[in-house]
Formats: structure tokens, sequence, C-alpha cells
């Protein structure tokens, strides 16, 4: 192997780290998304043909596969202890008290202290040797945690090597220190967590592709990072934020207070928050405390209250601990963030898609400032995995102090009446049969009918996406479904019109206009309607595989799951979920009546001149942002010249169309063999 190759190498793995420090930590990308991935591509091959090329600081490294056989535990190199509790402004002022008895030396006017948000993520210990990181671990007990090296590196803003810029320093008090050599040994403490945006695209995510939804942030990057199997790790949008220097060694420059400690990490390319703030005037950071409240629900992150800390190193050696606690820092606590109190009955409803929710009655607390009677219970799984019983004295909180949910159950204190709870096997508004797909962690109520899931069935159906009925939207929905004028989606096209006339605010212009809109919509495609139909998982892309294979509705009905396996993009799955939906009668009486109706349920098929379709037999897949065509004009000028459009890569697939920003499709066309083209390419194809 020849040095121009390792320099290569090597310059690729600073850029790289670089450019993702950048975006990962400071949100101030210098390169687009298609040139980093032109990088990481190249520097992915380099080490791909040759292996000696790969180092531990690589940012390959950072994507999990791996599965670990078991923890290994790690003695951390000082306590990590945790923190006093104040709840108040007095109790502030009576811990700052406590300090100046115990610095009688010390003119308590010059002492300052640094605020930091407390996030509610998993505590991590992070050891870089000569800058490489070379382990990560739990907080565990305090004094021992658990090895978790291989998780903490698929996270994009823990820097694998520090400082991650050559040009790296930092100013205190207007002076410069260049930071161009790192420790030979650096321990820092941190919080590894999940923003809030992160985990509710996440859940979303989940939801659609398994059912499954996660009681919080918290727990699940706990659980991420906790996992034997490092691609779960990988695959969920962990962060990091470090906050504490716990051994600094051979460094030029040494930090001596707090503020200066988080001034170097931040420096070294470590992500650290933006919210922390520095006090001389002890009244000015009470009155801040006290008033950060509404800030908690503003934040990307979940806090769990703020960190108030003597900013003197010195000092803080000084004053040392009591029993478990540093007499230097206490941590301010909000009230009414969690509470107690007793199960009295779980109960479910059903929503838009039919899944079957559980969730509680409780006998009325107060969590901060609000009476909660309900609170969330997620699916079964979450009920059975943490053993809620029914009568238990439960703890709740209001997630993202808005919506309140069950925590875990006080085991201590039953009386041995609690009583398991199962989920029913009848929905309690219709009565159908519920189910749970193979597969999946949610249970379902198989009638498309049930008046619960009537009204968001409706704003679907006619939503622009779907049958784009204007004129037509929520309002309507509830208002029809509750006269009963709507009873299943097929209703809408025989709406009592003179009746609707008569209500408040229905004018003959209204209603004429709305019952214009209704009468269009029945010619919309076949892809339209199958989309407005509600069936899981099957989106626009979806519906258009479907119509274009099957032709008619008809067609559609009759098939079975191996028959919808053999479309691309559609596996084993959606295959089940799509025949289960039309084999349940209440579903085909909707279809019929939707038929009588007059809407469209077959596709015009023209015959095409010969030699006029070019791509015929070809199934393609897009992604990324072409030059000059959106994604929609793209898909239809593929259609007419013969070809198929899918919303996945898989060996299926003829050809990727390709633009700026393609992501993982590029990725796993690379890895499937599959050809990629641009634009100018599909335009020459197509004549």
């Amino acid at each position: 192997m020849n040095s121009q190759l390792s320099e290569r190498a090597e310059r690729l793995r600073q850029a790289i780290n670089y450019h993702s420090y950048l975006y990962n930590v400071l949100d101030a990308p210098e390169i687009s998304d298609a040139e980093y991935d032109a990088l990481f591509n190249e520097l992915r091959r380099l080490e791909e043909e040759f292996p000696a090329l790969r180092t531990p600081d690589s940012p390959t490294q950072r994507v999990g596969g791996a599965v670990l056989e078991g923890f290994t535990k790690v003695a951390h190199p000082e306590p990590m202890l945790s923190l006093g509790n104040a709840f108040s402004g007095d109790e502030l002022r009576a811990w700052r008290d406590r300090l100046v008895r115990l610095l009688p030396d010390i003119d308590t006017e010059t002492l300052a202290y640094v605020v930091e948000p407390k996030i509610d993520g998993l505590t991590v210990v992070l050891h870089y040797e000569d800058g490489l990181f070379t382990l990560g671990a739990t907080r565990g007990d305090g004094t021992t945690g658990e090895d978790i090296t291989p998780n903490l590196r698929t996270l994009r803003d823990l820097p694998l090597r520090v400082p991650v810029s050559n040009t790296a320093a930092v100013v205190i008090d207007g002076a410069t220190t260049l930071l161009t050599e790192p420790p030979t040994r650096l321990v820092v403490r941190g919080e590894a967590y999940m923003a809030r945006a992160d985990f509710e695209r996440f859940q979303a995510e989940q939801a659609a592709s398994s059912g499954k939804t996660y009681a919080n942030p918290r727990n699940t990057a706990a659980g991420a990072l906790r996992n034997l199997d490092t691609a779960v790790a990988a695959s969920r949008p962990l962060r990091v934020l470090v906050y504490n220097v716990v051994v600094l060694e051979g460094s030029d420059w040494v930090p001596q207070t707090q503020w200066q400690a988080l001034a170097y990490l931040r420096a070294l390319g470590f992500p650290v928050s933006q919210e922390n703030r520095r006090f001389e005037d002890f009244e000015a950071l009470v009155a801040f405390v006290e008033g950060w409240q509404p800030r908690r629900s503003q934040l990307p992150f979940e806090v769990d209250g703020l960190v108030i800390k003597l900013d003197e190193f010195a000092l803080q050696r000084r004053l040392g601990f009591a029993g478990k606690d540093p007499r230097w820092a206490i941590a301010f606590k909000y009230p009414g963030e969690e509470a107690l109190t007793r199960l009295l009955e779980i109960r479910v409803n059903v929503g838009r898609t039919g899944t079957i929710n559980p969730y509680a009655v409780l006998e009325p607390v107060q969590v901060g400032g609000v009476t909660v009677q309900h609170a969330t219970l997620h699916n079964y799984d979450y009920v059975r995995d943490n053993d809620i019983r029914v009568g238990d004295t439960v703890a709740i909180k209001r997630a993202g102090d808005v919506i309140p949910q069950v925590l875990r159950p006080i085991v201590e204190l039953r009386t041995g009446s609690e009583l398991v709870w199962q989920m029913p096997d009848r929905c309690p508004v219709c009565g159908d049969p519920v189910v749970q797909p193979e597969g999946e962690v949610a249970y379902y109520c198989t009638n498309s009918s049930c008046p619960a899931q009537l009204v968001r069935g409706v704003e679907h159906f006619v939503s622009r996406g779907a049958m784009d009925i204007e004129g037509f939207g929520i309002k309507q929905a509830e208002l029809f479904v509750e006269k009963n004028y709507i009873t299943d989606l097929a209703d809408i096209y025989s709406l009592p019109w003179d009746e609707i006339a008569a209500l408040d605010g229905y004018g003959e212009k209204r209603v004429a206009n709305l019952r214009s809109a209704v009468e269009q919509s029945k010619d919309r495609p076949l892809a339209r309607l199958l989309t407005a139909l509600g069936i899981r998982g099957v989106g626009g892309v979806v519906a258009e595989s479907l119509a274009d294979h099957f032709g008619s509705l008809d067609a559609l009905m009759a098939s079975a799951p191996e028959d919808l396996e053999s479309i691309p993009g559609i596996g084993p799955k959606l295959a089940a979920g799509v025949a289960n939906w039309f084999s349940h009668e209440a579903n085909r009486r909707v279809v019929e009546k939707l038929r009588a109706a007059g809407v469209r349920s077959e596709i015009e098929r023209q015959e095409a001149a010969a030699g006029s379709q070019p791509l015929a037999g070809q199934t393609w897949v897009i992604t990324g942002v072409l030059p000059t065509l959106s994604r929609e004009a793209a898909s239809a000028l593929i259609k007419a010249a013969g070809g198929k459009v899918t919303g996945s890569v898989s060996a299926k697939t003829t050809f990727l169309l390709a633009g700026d920003n393609a992501g993982s499709k590029l990725d796993k066309a690379g890895k499937l063999g599959v050809s990629v083209v641009d634009e100018e390419e599909l335009r020459r194809m197509i004549g």
C-alpha cells in the first residue's frame, strides 16, 4: 500500500469528521449532503479495498451492526455522584448560606455560579487517549458502569477524535489559546439523549412500519445504548451533550473553572448546551431559575430541572462532598414533574386507522399545576412489560408538560387486590373483532366503518392526496357523522342535500359547491380511491403500483397475498395487510356502495403505439432533488414510457433515478447493484 493512499484516507477522515462536527454539533454545514456523501463513500471504498487503512476513529466505524456478547464492567476514575435537590428560591439561598459558612475566608460577593440544564437522558462517561475515543461507559452505580463503546460510536455528534479541527481555540477573558494538540488523557461526563423532534419522527416511523411506540425519549435512548445489537443504537437518532471534565492530563492549558471547562470542551469539538449561564449575582441567579420553568417546553430536549454549580474548581475541591452529594452543586427541581395516584380503571379508545389504544383512568391528581384524571398507557405491550395493574398506585408524568403518561407501578404499595389487565377481543365501540397482525405491537379494530374511526377516516378520504373534495374537511366530517348522514365512507356519495341545506351556515351556494365537488371526485383515478380507503401501508406510491398491476378494484379484491407480493415494493407484511382488509365483509360492502354510486373502479388503459414505451417492463425508484423535474413529473414521464415507479429500492428495481441529496436509497442501490441514472440520462432513454 503506498503512502498516497494513506494520506488520502487520513485527509478524508479529517474532512468528514470536521464536516460532521459542523453539521451535527454547530448546525452550520459548509457543504451539501451530496458532497458529504461523496467524501464518505470514497473513504468507505478505500477501506474496503485496503482494510489496513481503517482506523478506530474512522467515520465509517460509526455504523452499527455487530451483536455484542455482553457488557463488561468499567470502574470510573472518579465517582459519578448524584446531586441534592432544591425546590424553591429559599432552598437555593439556604444551600448558598451553607457554602458561605464553609468558606469563611472568601468574600462571598466574588463567588460565581454556573447554571446548566439537567438533561433527562442516560449519563455516559467518555474516555480519550491522545485524542482518540477509546472507551464509553454508563454511570451504573456511580463507581462502576458498563462498557457501551460500540453503541456510543454510532452517535453522529460524539467526536471520535479531538480536537476536531486544527484551528480549535478557547477564548477566556479576551485571551485566545490554540488547542492544536490533544491531551494525553481526557475523561468527560455527558448525557446521551434523543431530541424531542427526533423522537416524534422516530415514533411516527415506528408506528407506520411496525405499530410499536415508545414511552418517552429517555427510555428510548437508554434502551438503544444498552442493547447488545449495535444496529439498534445506529438506527435511532441519538445525541450527546457534554458538561464535565472528569480527568485531564497532558494538556498545555487547564481550565480553572466550570465555565472555562465548558468553553474548553466546546473548543475541542464536543457538543455543549447553549442554555448554560454564568452568574456573579446570586439573587439574579435565583430570579432566573424561578422564572425558567416555561422555557422547559421550548427546549429541543427534555430536562428535569437545572443544575447550579459553584464555578471555581479550587473552591469545589475545598468544599468536597456530604455523603453522596457534592456540596458545591445542587439540582433545582420544578414541582409537579411527577406525581403518585391510584389507577382506577384501564379503558381503550379507537384511532383513525383502527388502533386500539389503552389509557388509564386515575384518581384526580395535580401534576405541574394541572389536574390529571386520564393518562396514556401507549399500547398493550407497555402495560404488560411494566406489569401495570388496575388498582395500582402509579407514578405519572406530563410528557413535555403536556401529555400525561403512566410511568410505572409502585409495586411496594400493592395489597394483593390489584387486577392484571387484558386487551379486549372485541372493539368497545362497534363490537367487531380486535386483531393483532403478526409482527406488530398494535391491536386493531377490523371494521373500517367503526364510528370511533369514521370521522378521521372521512377526513382522510376527502383530503387532497386522496379524493380531493374541495370544501369538505374535518368540520364537515364531524357534523355529518354526528347527524348520522355518514355511517361509512361510501355515504359521502349519498348525502341528504336537502337536509344539509337546512343547517345553519349551509346556504344554497355553499351546498351547491360542495355537492359539485363530491360529484367531481367520482372520476378520480383508481389509485386515488385506493389511497382514500385508508388501508394501512397504502399511500400514493403503493396505490399507484396496485392500480397499475391489477387495473381494477375487482381484480385487486380477488387477489391473494402471493399475487400482491409479486409487485415490486410490496413485501409479505403489506401484502397480507391489503388482502386482509379486502377480506372483511364490512369493507367489501363499502367498496360495493362506492361502485354503485358511480365512483371509478378501473383504470383507463390506453394502447400505446408500437415502439413508444422504451421503459416497458422496468421498475424505477426516484430519490433526491432533480434539476428541472418534480418527483411527480418524473414519475409521470417514466409511466408514460411504460415503466413502473415504486417507493423503495429492492433487488427487483431496474433503475434508481437520483438527484441531489439522494441519501440512503442511493447507498442501498449501490449494495444491490442497481443502476443509477440522472435526469439527463432518463430524458435520453425516453427520447
